[in-house]
């Protein structure tokens, strides 16, 4: 056997014990996280705190008076938990005003509707709009209707949402509700009315929020329950002429201050860079923001106070984010982008949780190719929790999906949504839409995942280019 030179035998030996330190350093980090999971899962903060949200200030629009309190809450709230920091931002918000919403069919068969109007939708002229329907099955059908075609008409986009866990079917329907009020308007419709964006079969409507366009006269947008399409479907059938009578109070008010309300767990070694959990504290006017995204803001804070109070720091300062307006436009978002733009580079990692309180079975990422495998092997302790590994195309959340264009990485730790969009921004989004053990599943997830990427030795990027 021949000897090895000096040197490369020294590379060997240390190479070999450098292998072996970092295995010791992520056995250590898979033990603090597996105790991350039990205390979490044994604790009913999370449950805790979306109650506190949902019962002591309830429905939350973007400059609105309960966003203000929304707001002081957050900041009573995460001071009494102990944060290190807790500070709030300025975020120039919409204000809109929902006022009366009714609706109605007049003819061939009266009957009345369950209607909601579509968030910054403008008012009918007083004493609403009576007009016949015309029906199209999407926004590209209504985008294909010849020009001034729906002059003294109402459009109707009757799309189906899909149900699927990871929420897939609302980005195939979500369009008609954010741009049909521009195609129709375009078309010369008087208004426009959509089947709700929802999954269920309850005679609720779903909100949401639509836009116009410049140079695009607007029109009064709003959305019917799934029944109530139904309905008119079925009375089509019956009379290709359906005249339909809407009435909306929408008013647009300017704009107003909020905040983003913002927590940190200092880091120790490398506490200038940062770990970023978040969720956003608005919501739509008529649930209680339950399930959005009061869970989401329960699942971050919890996750974060339960590595606070561990005897030990993480390496990296962990940062809760409880972000402004999402509702109406990731306004919020936005401005943390460029409030923080200076600091972006020391963003080591960020992840959002806003679809609800369903249970995490899935990890994608959106970090460097090289880092992909380390991150997956990073988050096998949360296999126990019923987590796999996903993908590297993860946008990491609405509020934070601006952040990989800036070179930020980021992670989506994705919730089963099965049932998500059957209450989604109706009055049906209620805390008792909480499973309390499923949400301190995500507590417990999102716990591990802070700490595991708090301290980290693996350089995340650059990120892949997106495909």
């Amino acid at each position: 056997m021949k000897t090895l030179p000096i040197v490369f035998a020294s590379a060997l030996l240390l190479a070999a014990t450098t292998s072996t330190s970092a295995q010791a350093t992520t056995d250590k980090n898979h033990e603090v996280a597996e105790t991350l999971a039990q205390k979490a899962q044994a604790s009913s903060l999370g449950f805790d705190i979306v109650e506190s949200l949902t019962v002591e200030v309830g429905p939350r629009l973007a400059g609105s008076a309960q966003d203000k309190v929304a707001v002081d809450w957050a900041m009573a709230k995460l001071t009494g938990l102990g944060f290190d920091k807790v500070y709030k931002e300025p975020v120039t918000v919409p204000v809109w005003h929902r006022g009366i919403a009714r609706a109605s069919i007049k003819s061939p068969f009266p009957q009345p509707m369950v209607v909601t109007a579509l968030g910054g939708s403008i008012a009918t002229p007083e004493g609403g709009i009576s007009a016949p329907v015309v029906r199209f099955d999407s926004l590209d059908a209504l985008n294909q209707a010849p020009a001034d075609s729906m002059k003294g008409k109402i459009a109707f986009i009757d799309a189906k949402t899909e149900r699927h866990r990871d929420g897939a079917g609302y980005g195939k329907t979500a369009g008609g509700r954010s741009r049909g009020a521009v195609a129709a308007s375009e078309k010369g419709a008087l208004a426009i009315i959509i089947r709700s964006i929802g999954t269920d079969h309850d005679r609720m409507a779903h909100t949401g929020m639509m836009r116009y366009k410049d140079g695009v006269e607007p029109i009064p947008a709003a959305a019917i329950s799934n029944p109530d399409a139904d309905l008119i479907n079925a009375m089509l059938k019956r009379d290709p002429s359906v005249v339909v009578s809407l009435e909306l109070g929408s008013e647009r008010r300017g704009e107003a201050t909020s905040y983003n309300v913002i927590a940190e767990v200092s880091g120790s070694s490398k506490a200038e860079e940062i770990v970023l959990i978040g969720a956003h504290l608005d919501s739509w006017d008529e649930g209680t923001g339950a399930i959005d995204d009061g869970a989401g803001v329960a699942i971050v804070t919890a996750a974060a106070k339960h590595i606070l109070d561990l005897s030990q720091k993480p390496a990296r300062t962990i940062r809760v984010v409880l972000y402004a307006a999402e509702e109406v436009g990731l306004v919020g978002g936005k401005a943390y982008a460029s409030a923080h733009e200076a600091e972006l580079a020391k963003h080591y990692i960020a992840a959002e949780s806003d679809f609800g309180a369903g249970r995490i079975y899935q990890i994608d990422w959106r970090v460097s190719d090289s880092a992909h495998q380390s991150m997956v092997a990073a988050m096998a302790v949360s296999e126990t929790l019923g987590v796999v590994a996903g993908n590297n195309k993860a946008s990491g959340g609405p509020d934070v999906s601006m952040l990989p264009a800036l070179g930020v990485p980021v992670a989506s730790l994705r919730q089963d949504g099965s049932d998500y969009f059957d209450y989604h921004h109706t009055p049906n989004d209620t805390l008792d839409k909480i499973d309390p053990e499923a949400l301190a599943q995500n507590v417990a997830v999102y716990a591990q995942f802070a700490w595991m990427m708090a301290n980290s030795d693996v350089a995340l990027r650059p990120l892949p280019a997106k495909e």
